[in-house]
């Protein structure tokens, strides 16, 4: 499954990549297998600690509800989240917490902090969304809420088609309902919410882990919208991203000869890097790209061209290998259309390090407390939206999914800069259910439920399982122990360093200057060259043959 021979075995692949034997290979070591696994009960204890927690986002059920729906409305891309990431924090604030701007020099992320002394919980907050999924709240059809007229290229605004609007507002819920139990009950125990800047670019917690802004915590609790409701313990996969930026001489399309094109540097890049699939690629890998500046028009030859990859693979040393294969073809790329090549390494992460005792007490918290509770009029809108896709009309799901171990070997699939943070702390990880079965996140149907009472019931119930899987931690010691004890072992032998090289500028934008009064920051941040020096192409025109001699 690994593609590395018919002959090699698991327990080969495993001995050959100490970090897939740290995800894969620790439920072989201590005996867990998917025929036999029970999840245990009893894990999660009642207290009026709890009480508290729960009570306080039943109460506040449109407070939060009303923060996922304004950064729903603000629809931010990566590393842009101005008006979301001050939505977040001003509630956090308001709930009594400290908040520290700027992490890592990223100004849109942001630490805020709870209590003092006693166990540290994380929690995750993001609130990025992605270009091209505009959609209409509850609308079953696509069609976009903004719609960018051009004659010849019309495109859709930004939409959150992976809910990361609801992902902040319940993890926000669930660190302020944490914070209201410590309080209520004077326990020792500090709570810490990450505001976290381009997950969808995988950049935020990269840089920040790399920067030391997630040392020190006992614990870290995050969960994703997604189509059902279950927590895991599951990997990820591991990626690197770049550009690379071919540099040519324009000239008019109609008179070519001479011309050096960008536009077919970055296609022959991407042609040549296809032929990779077949026999450089196993099933736990992947890459892929978006040309980021093709060119105008076509009468004009464009002289510089981007293409940017995403290389996905099942660890860090996996990934490594089919990215220098990438790289390669970049290279080959350029020879051939007679161009320049920048290369420009963004971010790269882990792939995550989740912690079985942990998703074991968030799933006994789960059934304990109950699944989201979706109305008719949900369920008829998840039925359309399955049918405009073709897919078949079930519904939304009723119930919690089982909780089981993964597959013993990972064929692939998607990736978080949560796993970065995974390896420094234990970290437990659910899912809850904000968009109908069947149907992808990235996609305008995930946009179309993201503001509707489907997320809202996904939201809330996912704050309502996090806070109480920490107060577990914090007022059960032995259940935080069990967590360290398993991260700890899990990771022998491994030593995170991160795949980020030393110097490297994350991506920025300028943040408007009224973001910047608010929250009291300088722009730049310190130790990041701004601007950023230009991209240029100053190439020479090509030529058919020798100079022909003056006419006189």
């Amino acid at each position: 499954m690994f593609g590395l021979g018919a002959t090699a075995t698991t327990a080969q692949v495993l001995m050959a990549d100490p970090v897939l034997a740290a995800t894969l290979g620790h439920d072989e070591r201590t005996g867990v297998s998917a025929a036999s696994y029970q999840p245990p009960r009893g894990l999660a204890k009642s207290s009026p600690a709890k009480d508290t927690a729960l009570a306080w986002i039943n109460a506040n059920r449109s407070a939060i509800t009303g923060l996922s729906d304004r950064i729903w409305q603000f629809a931010e891309l990566s590393l842009r989240e101005w008006n979301s990431a001050l939505a977040t924090a001003e509630l956090l604030r308001s709930n009594g917490f400290t908040v520290e701007w700027g992490s890592a020099g990223l100004p849109a992320a942001f630490v805020a902090t709870y209590g003092s002394g006693g166990p540290v919980i994380g929690f995750n907050a993001e609130y990025d969304a992605l270009p091209g999924l505009s959609q209409k709240a509850g609308v079953a059809r696509h069609d976009p809420l903004v719609y960018n007229y051009d004659a010849y290229g019309p495109t859709y605004g930004p939409g959150h088609g992976d809910a990361h609007n609801a992902l902040g507002a319940g993890s926000t819920a669930a660190a302020i309902a944490v914070a209201q139990a410590i309080r209520a009950h004077g326990l020792k125990a500090t709570v810490k919410l990450f505001g976290s800047t381009g997950e969808e670019q995988l950049v935020g917690k990269a840089y920040a882990v790399k920067a030391g802004v997630y040392n020190g915590l006992d614990a870290f609790l995050d969960w994703h919208p997604f189509n059902t409701t279950v927590p895991f313990w599951n990997t990820t996969s591991a990626l690197m991203s770049a550009t690379f930026t071919f540099l040519g001489a324009s000239g008019h399309g109609g008179v070519p000869l001479g011309n050096r094109s960008g536009l077919d540097g970055a296609l022959l890049m991407a042609t040549m890097s296809e032929y990779l699939r077949e026999k450089n690629v196993a099933p736990s890998g992947r890459f892929h790209y978006s040309i980021i500046n093709g060119g105008g028009a076509p009468n004009v030859t464009p002289d510089m061209c981007s293409i940017w990859y995403f290389v996905r693979e099942g660890s860090p040393a996996r990934a490594k290998v089919l990215y220098d294969k990438i790289v390669e073809c970049a290279n080959a790329a350029a020879q051939a259309s007679q161009t320049r090549l920048v290369h420009r390494f963004h971010s790269g992460t882990w792939n995550l390090l989740a912690s079985k005792s942990g998703a074991e007490l968030l799933y006994d918290n789960m059934l304990t407390i109950g699944p989201p509770a979706f109305t008719a009029e949900d369920q008829a809108l998840a039925k359309e939206l399955q049918k405009s896709l073709g897919k078949q009309d079930t519904g939304l799901p009723t119930t919690i999914a089982p909780l089981t171990p993964p597959a013993a070997s990972y064929t692939g699939g998607l990736a978080t800069d949560t796993a970065d943070v995974s390896w420094q702390a234990p970290t437990a990880v659910l899912l809850a259910t904000t968009f109908p079965p069947n149907l992808p996140n990235h996609n305008w149907s995930a946009t179309a439920t993201a503001a509707t009472n489907i997320a809202h019931q996904g939201l809330l119930s996912a704050a309502r399982y996090l806070a109480a899987g920490a107060v577990d931690l914090i007022t059960q010691p032995a259940l935080l122990d069990g967590m360290k004890r398993e991260f700890q072992e899990r990771k022998a032998g491994v030593t995170w360093t991160s795949l980020i090289p030393d110097g490297t500028q994350p991506p920025l934008y300028q943040p408007p200057a009224d973001f910047l009064a608010k929250t009291g920051q300088q722009w730049p941040p310190a130790g990041v060259t701004w601007p950023v020096p230009q991209i240029v192409a100053a190439e020479q025109l090509g030529t058919t043959g020798p100079p022909l001699p003056p006419v006189t």
